[in-house]
């Protein structure tokens, strides 16, 4: 390999903060007095995707699809039944306790119930402040005035650090969380519905907060929601989920101008409009989510498809590039 062509795919490396192929999730299923292992559910079945440094990916779904064990896997907090997650370089899996603790800081994430994640016997400034002390953020002179700092930048008056979690309201818990997460100078995010438990108008607070963090500390998301409109709003690129898979996966504009999965377009159809004039064509889909203990064969997606053919209950089908960085998992596609 020429010293060009080295120094080109160093450089596209070092431009994605997280790259993650064919990410298994399998728990078992067991039975009888013995526990024997009779089948596995395959929360995730071979996810891959990559995050480019300062960007934001959306991972949408029907709940139980498997969107936010991806997210917790990538971060180490589930153990992986097979694959890779590189992160900055490194595939996290081969490292040891040590070099884990020295990457924990780097990799964050937000959780959806501000409520439960946070310590009630804890005032926030030892919420905030903990991991910045354990891992040795700043010097012990610059520690009030760093959380000062990030409590500042998250909306959140230096006054409130003597308060405990239940003296707030839950958009000011959620800024905590954010706050708790961006204290440790992180590269990367997992955001798993972190709005999802707030009214529509502490919502956009939030999202907008997120989205001033990212561009002022070039901060990656992986941004787990089921809130299309959000999504449209904060996003960059979009992956579509079902039932363990990516089964769609394009740059926001593209996937939002024209949907090709027709999972994603029954998703899409359910976006409500501000316009009360206008009609939308909504997609209703039949039958139940399957399990993914027993997924159908050929297509996962074929026994609620309202396009689907024999040979979708046949053939799996595989990932094709309809158009430039636009992938879809369909036959019919």
């Amino acid at each position: 390999m020429s010293e060009l062509s080295q120094d080109r795919l160093d450089q596209e490396s070092r431009d994605i903060t997280l790259d993650v192929r064919d990410l298994k999730v399998h728990y078992p299923i067991t039975s009888g007095l013995t526990r024997r292992v009779t089948g596995h559910v395959r929360a995730v079945d071979g996810v891959s995707f990559s995050i480019g440094r300062g960007n934001t990916m959306a991972l949408v779904g029907e709940s139980g699809c498997g969107k936010s064990t991806t997210g917790r896997a990538v971060l180490r907090l589930t153990p992986k039944t097979s694959g890779e997650v590189i992160f900055n370089g490194t595939e996290i899996y081969s490292l040891d306790k040590r070099e884990l603790r020295r990457m924990r800081p780097k990799a964050q994430i937000i959780f959806q119930d501000p409520y439960s994640s946070l310590s009630p016997r804890l005032p926030i400034s030892e919420i905030i402040g903990e991991a910045v002390r354990e891992h040795n953020i700043v010097p012990p002179e610059e520690y009030e005035d760093y959380l000062d700092q990030v409590m500042e930048s998250c909306g959140l008056r230096s006054f409130y650090k003597r308060r405990y979690p239940h003296e707030f309201s839950g958009g000011q818990r959620q800024r905590v969380c954010i706050a708790r997460a961006v204290a440790v100078k992180p590269d990367f995010i997992v955001c798993d519905e972190p709005v999802s438990a707030l009214d529509v108008s502490i919502q956009a607070q939030i999202i907008n907060l997120l989205m001033d963090l990212r561009d002022e500390r070039r901060l990656t998301y992986l941004f787990i929601s089921h809130d299309l409109s959000v999504v449209e709003h904060i996003s960059d690129a979009v992956a579509v989920m079902y039932l363990g898979d990516i089964v769609e996966y394009a740059p926001t504009d593209a996937i939002f101008a024209r949907p090709i999965h027709p999972y994603t377009e029954a998703l899409f159809s359910a976006i409500p409009l501000p316009d009360p004039e206008v009609k939308t064509n909504r997609i209703i889909l039949t039958g139940s989510l399957p399990s993914p203990a027993n997924p159908p064969s050929g297509c996962k997606f074929h026994t609620r498809c309202p396009r689907a053919e024999k040979e979708c209950s046949e053939i799996t089908p595989k990932t094709k590039e309809a158009e430039a960085g636009h992938f879809v998992s369909c036959l019919l596609a």
